[in-house]
């Protein structure tokens, strides 16, 4: 069984490797055993808005932190030797304690979003999280998130934004920088070229510029968030209205569990 410094070690790799990190977003034992078992698949990553959800809390940091970090344990669990990065939301109240329970379930990589918080107090978030992982001895992945292309309205301004704390972060020693929302090709090359090549992360939603491009303009990483599970919930929504209407199981499904 690797150890959880190893898996660190190459969650780490994965992501300054040239080639484009993809990781789609498990919730529970099973997707994590799904995505895991599926070839080409690197590393897991969790979402907190997907894990909340199958638990009936709305996403914001309203699951208790402790279940949060439950779930995170079975999906490292079930993952095996595959490292498994946890979306950790704004860390509770509390971004340092977060980092280290994370890293004692098994995670080695976490999101850390800043909410749009002022910024020394979101860097101080970052620092916090950054020694927590430095005091458990290990090479954990930190991605420091910001909500700039989510809640800045002006598209100009929140490209700004996002380039004033992507340098704070990653000077804090944040791993890498996610910038969720739909980008186009020039805000995602800005962004790459003043924050460093396989420095940048990106979340796959509709309208995203292709992956092949991602890689191309030196993006590290795209991971799915909740539309994942969205992808699985329309697909039970879908075989719902089926067989409502009459019909059955789609011909091309498989058994996986």
């Amino acid at each position: 069984m690797t150890s959880t410094a190893e898996k660190a070690t190459l969650l780490q790799e994965l992501h300054a490797a040239p080639e484009l990190l993809l990781v789609v977003n498990v919730w529970d034992a099973i997707t994590a055993k799904v995505v895991a078992e599926t070839p080409g698949t690197k590393a897991l990553a969790t979402p907190s808005h997907g894990i909340a959800a199958s638990r009936g809390y709305p996403d914001g940091e309203k699951i208790p932190r402790d279940e949060m970090i439950a779930e995170v344990a079975l999906i490292v669990r079930t993952a095996g030797d595959l490292p498994v990065t946890a979306d950790l939301e704004a860390g509770y109240g509390d971004p340092g304690g977060t980092i280290t329970r994370a890293i004692e379930a098994g995670a080695v990589g976490a999101n850390l979003e800043d909410q749009m918080k002022p910024l020394d107090e979101a860097v101080k978030a970052v620092e916090a999280a950054v020694a927590a992982a430095q005091s458990a001895g290990v090479d954990f992945v930190l991605n420091a998130r910001t909500d700039a292309f989510i809640k800045v309205g002006d598209p100009e301004e929140a490209l700004k934004e996002a380039l004033t704390r992507g340098r704070a972060y990653l000077d804090a020693g944040a791993s890498n920088f996610f910038v969720p929302g739909r980008l186009d090709e020039a805000q995602v090359t800005q962004l790459v070229e003043a924050l460093g090549e396989r420095k940048v992360n990106l979340i796959g939603i509709p309208g995203s510029i292709p992956l092949a491009r991602a890689q191309e303009l030196g993006v590290s990483r795209v991971s799915y968030g909740p539309w994942s599970q969205n992808v699985a919930l329309t697909a039970l929504a879908k075989l719902a209205e089926d067989v409502y209407a009459g019909g059955g199981l789609p011909a091309d499904t498989r058994k996986l569990n």
